[in-house]
């Protein structure tokens, strides 16, 4: 896609956390990595409706440091080069910093650069009606213009921020103000009002017009972010930590001249909570959203998602079930959203089940707890192909490896390095630092016991 001329480039927003779908999102494993709508993530969704018609060496992803190498794995299963493509924040420092972290990158690649933004975890169900909308976006921005994607209530929504619009004159109207989310007697107001749109947090505009309108209206964080850009290596998180915290909307779309809201009808969701997934999803005759193995009696309006095992309900109503290998979330529909203070308080209780799968994913593969117990820890581990993992802790007594299919490589400090195959295992006492490696072209699975326990023994042997 072409805007009168110029490159363009589709950038990502993918550092939200989005609490409000524990258990399925948690810190780690955050909402646009999480599978809730078919076989794909809500990023691979945003990729699939994006690439066409951008090209997918123009898609750029903005996120936290520590989710990169998931995100990277999410990219390339739908075809989508992740390397030196991933722009990553060692710390959050909320939506402004991460939209001009874009500007400044791309700036230096494509001067001319015309720039869609989208939050990396949102649905659209009208494609054909998106990619319309995003051609005139685009041309609007390559005019000089910065773009807000507003979309046409279809209710007296409370939990969406507002845009209110000039009265229409054109394509696009320019933009009055930016509305914090309403009570419900403002909210009907502003449907009925027409010149209200929902603020959908998609945008378009040229980067060095946006670089323009953060010097004028968001000096400090220009003169913060931009000379930690196109250095080698990592910004450091102290560094990055004293950039205002600050949205995008407040620092410059509340303040430019430049701004037009475009009206839209796209489907479209930001999925926020169970509540507004269910309101997405189609309906069974009985009002329900069943998903995984789930046998539902007499039950009506409700929303079941099962993860990892049979789930029965009986004479049920409007509530929400939802089910992952280590937690299980229940609650009337309407008060879902709630489930926010659910997961303070488990950050309050140091619960790991506000941060953390069961498989947490490793720039190597991934990890399945098991079992946990004081005398240690027992796990699965999949490597990835060639992948390496550094395995052990200073307070690990012993780890012992099983090696269910294929072929690894162990080395360790003041150890020769050896080969186990399939079935074959080996103890090491005082492990701290060993690498597994997997030689091999296909993924490897092994069983990892981690023991804390003082009578584990010295030296090596079968397992």
């Amino acid at each position: 896609m072409i805007a009168s001329g110029l490159p363009v480039f589709a950038v990502l927003l993918a550092g939200g956390s989005g609490t409000r779908l524990w258990p399925v999102s948690r810190e780690l494993h955050p909402k646009q990595l999480a599978r809730l709508l078919g076989r794909d993530s809500l990023i691979q969704s945003t990729l699939r409706r994006l690439v066409p018609p951008f090209p997918a060496s123009a898609v750029r992803v903005v996120c936290r440091a520590d989710q990169e190498h998931e995100i990277a794995r999410h990219l390339e299963a739908v075809g989508v080069p992740a390397a030196g493509r991933i722009y990553t924040e060692p710390v959050g420092r909320n939506t402004a910093a991460a939209v001009l972290r874009a500007c400044l990158e791309i700036r230096r690649e494509a001067p001319e650069a015309v720039l869609g933004v989208f939050p990396a975890d949102h649905v659209i169900g009208r494609r054909e009606a998106f990619h319309e909308a995003l051609a005139r976006a685009l041309r609007l921005a390559a005019e000089g213009r910065v773009v807000a994607f507003g979309i046409r209530p279809r209710y007296p929504e409370t939990g969406y921020g507002y845009i209110e619009a000039e009265p229409p004159g054109g394509e696009a109207a320019p933009i009055r103000r930016f509305v914090e989310k309403p009570d419900l007697a403002a909210a009907r107001r502003y449907v009925e009002a027409g010149t209200y749109f929902w603020n959908s947090g998609m945008f378009a505009f040229r980067a060095a017009v946006a670089i323009e309108e953060f010097a004028r209206h968001a000096p400090e964080l220009l003169a913060g972010l931009e000379p930690l850009c196109g250095r080698p290596g990592p910004i450091a998180a102290e560094e990055y930590a004293r950039l205002p915290d600050v949205s995008f909307d407040v620092a410059v779309m509340e303040k430019t001249s430049r701004g037009v809201v475009l009206p839209v009808d796209l489907g479209w969701s930001d999925i926020g909570s169970w509540k507004s997934l269910y309101d997405f999803l189609p309906k069974d005759a009985g009002g329900n959203v069943l998903e995984g193995d789930v046998i539902a009696r007499e039950t009506r309006g409700c929303l079941v998602l099962g993860r990892s095992r049979l789930i029965a309900v009986n004479r049920i109503a409007d509530l929400v079930v939802v089910e992952t290998p280590d937690s299980l979330f229940i609650s009337d529909l309407e008060s879902s959203r709630d489930v926010k203070e659910i997961v303070a308080e488990l950050k309050r209780r140091g619960r790991p089940e506000a941060e953390r799968h069961l498989t947490v994913a490793h720039p190597w593969g991934t990890l399945t707890r098991l079992d946990s117990q004081a005398s240690g820890l027992t796990c699965r581990l999949s490597l990835d192909p060639g992948a390496c993992a550094r395995l052990g802790e200073p307070g690990d007594e012993a780890l012992h490896l099983v090696v269910l299919n294929g072929e690894v490589r162990i080395r360790g400090r003041r150890r020769r390095p050896r080969r186990l195959g399939a079935g074959e295992g080996v103890r090491l006492a005082a492990p701290a630092g060993v690498e597994v490696e997997n030689p091999t072209g296909s993924a490897v699975d092994l069983v990892a016991v981690f023991w804390k326990a003082e009578a584990a023994a010295a030296g090596e042997g079968p397992a």
